[in-house]
């Protein structure tokens, strides 16, 4: 059962509404949102691309420019070596663009996720130094290559890692010590001894910083890498980031650069996707065209997602995406199927009473294990691990809930894995088939998740009578995307609503249909999108019923109406 609360931070909503020319009811959610300070508050509603930091505040960035100016000067043969995901996919072909109009002798190779696995391997090094690769720059990952990049650097090759993923480490008597590999520059904002401002940036945004920073040392036009903030933009929504800070700023200006794209591989995604162009916003990115990229990397080659961006001539651009499209409808397929088949092992088991889900599906595409651990984690709110059967072991990955940091309890236990990697909410990792009931066994063990912790939490912004709301409101609201992670949309809650005449409608009868009303009499259409027919079938015992909810505008035949759209009821 969920649990809901409102968030009640205090503040002066007066005062700032007067500063900022803003309703107080959009003071308190952005106060809700933990941005406080004046600066802050200014930065959240008019922050531009002058407020990003500096890339050379890294650790490291100055080495890896200086490196990278050296090796163009000489004409040495650089490779850009990325992940196959859209946050790799992307980071690559900004390093490739941005390299290549400094006139850089460069290319790019992206792993197999079956054949290759995650990350820099030593396939890939010789494969480098076959094709007289003298430099090799790893983008959204490479962190924990630690063993790869010392045989690259033995081999002779100059190696720079940029990435954002945490840094490994061992627990000692004195602590924390963490590994980073032997590179030649290592550009990572979570490194302890990095000083720069913002630590939560995709692979695609560090991979940016180091060509925004490399164009300013060697006095390059700024003006031809400025389009390539439409790839961190996408890059950071479809991996997830938090939408704060500099995050907020990339997504905005990226979104608008998306509107008028000149890649006519996105223009054709775009196209083919229906996706309204002029209202092309984070969700679009997030549930849409994001998918058809990550779907490339799963069912076949990411090689193709960046031949998207690459492509120069519109038919073969249309052909790649209408590609991209039909993998990512049989990728959906074969999620169907693997969410159906994890639930069934769950519920016919002892899984059940597990804190941590550890699931095997031996037969699931190796691919889609992430987005199925995603699905069930919604499902029972527990962090949950998919593992399959894959060529050498068995492959998985992992996600997780608020209370629950995967990375750092998987290093707990790490002698288990051949590899693995991640962050608090995802992970990754590779194991031998024999050691996957004790893993089952040794990361239940160590957890300390109480019911407290396993009790989803419905976060409310404050409750709001439906007379409140305006079309000038949902206007108003505009203000605070783009919603995403870290800068959720707001949800407002009200009580004692009567419901009125709900009736499922829709292709597929996945939407729910029906008005409230308030005590006072007063009618607003509503519509819900979960589990319709549960939600019916509660409708027909409740007289009256509380709901979470956002309000948008619905356009129809050229009339605008204000409307709720339900979230949770109770």
């Amino acid at each position: 059962m969920e649990k809901w609360f409102v968030t009640m931070k205090k503040a002066d909503f007066n005062g700032i509404a007067a500063r900022y020319h803003i309703s107080p009811i959009l003071a308190r959610l952005i106060r809700n949102r933990d941005v406080v300070e004046d600066a802050q508050i200014e930065k959240y509603l008019n922050g531009t691309l002058s407020d990003l930091h500096d890339g050379m505040q890294m650790k490291d960035m100055d080495r890896a420019v200086e490196i990278l100016r050296e090796k163009i000067g000489k004409h040495a043969r650089i490779r850009v070596i990325g992940d196959y995901d859209i946050d790799g996919v992307n980071a690559s072909y900004i390093l490739q663009d941005g390299l290549s109009g400094l006139g850089a002798d460069v290319d790019t190779d992206i792993p197999d996720r079956i054949r290759d696995g995650f990350g820099l391997n030593r396939m890939l090094i010789d494969k480098a130094l076959e094709d007289g690769i003298d430099t090799i720059i790893t983008c959204d990952n490479g962190i924990a290559a630690r063993d790869e990049i010392s045989y690259g650097k033995e081999q002779g090759l100059t190696i720079i890692v940029t990435d954002h993923h945490e840094i490994p480490y061992l627990e000692t008597e004195e602590g924390r010590q963490y590994q980073l590999p032997p590179a030649d520059a290592v550009v990572d904002p979570h490194r302890p001894d990095c000083g720069y401002p913002f630590s939560g940036l995709c692979g695609a945004a560090v991979a940016y910083k180091l060509v925004e920073a490399l164009y300013r040392a060697m006095e390059a036009d700024l003006s031809r890498i400025g389009r390539l903030m439409e790839h961190v933009a996408i890059a950071t929504v479809g991996d997830v980031m938090d939408l704060c800070g500099e995050n907020r700023i990339f997504v905005k200006a990226g979104l608008e650069m998306l509107k008028h794209t000149q890649n006519e591989g996105l223009k054709a995604l775009i196209e083919c996707t229906g996706v309204p162009v002029e209202r092309l916003s984070a969700y679009h990115i997030g549930f849409v065209l994001g998918p058809c990229i990550n779907a490339s990397g799963r069912l076949d080659t990411a090689k193709r997602a960046l031949a998207l961006l690459n492509a120069k001539d519109p038919e073969e651009a249309a052909r790649l995406a209408e590609e991209l499209k039909e993998l990512n409808d049989s990728r959906k397929e074969l999620t169907e199927q693997g969410v159906e088949r994890a639930v069934e092992m769950i519920e016919q088991s002892s899984l059940k009473e597990d804190r941590v889900l550890v699931v095997y599906l031996p037969d699931c595409h190796e691919s889609i294990a992430g987005i199925i651990a995603g699905r069930i984690r919604e499902r029972y709110y527990r962090p949950v691990f998919v593992l399959t059967s894959a060529e050498e072991g068995v492959k998985g990955s992992g996600r997780s809930i608020e209370n629950y940091h995967m990375f750092e309890e998987m290093c707990r236990c790490r002698e288990l894995f051949t590899k693995f990697g991640g962050h608090k909410l995802a992970a990754g990792l590779s194991m031998k088939e024999e050691h996957v009931d004790e893993f089952r066994r040794r990361i239940n063990e160590l957890a300390t998740l109480t019911e407290e912790d396993l009790t989803e939490k419905v976060s409310i912004d404050m409750q709001l009578p439906i007379a409140y709301l305006s079309q000038k409101l949902v206007e108003e609201l505009e203000r605070l995307e783009p919603f995403g992670k870290g800068n959720t949309k707001p949800l407002f809650a009200e009580k004692n609503l009567r419901v009125i005449s709900p009736r499922i409608l829709g292709k597929n009868q996945n939407v729910l249909k029906f008005q409230v009303e308030d005590a006072r009499g007063l009618r607003m259409d509503a519509v819900y999108f979960g589990d319709v027919r549960a939600c019916m079938e509660y409708m027909g015992q409740k007289k009256r019923m509380s709901f979470t909810y956002y309000p948008t505008v619905n356009e129809y035949m050229g009339r605008r109406s204000l409307q709720i759209t339900v979230v949770n009821y109770r």
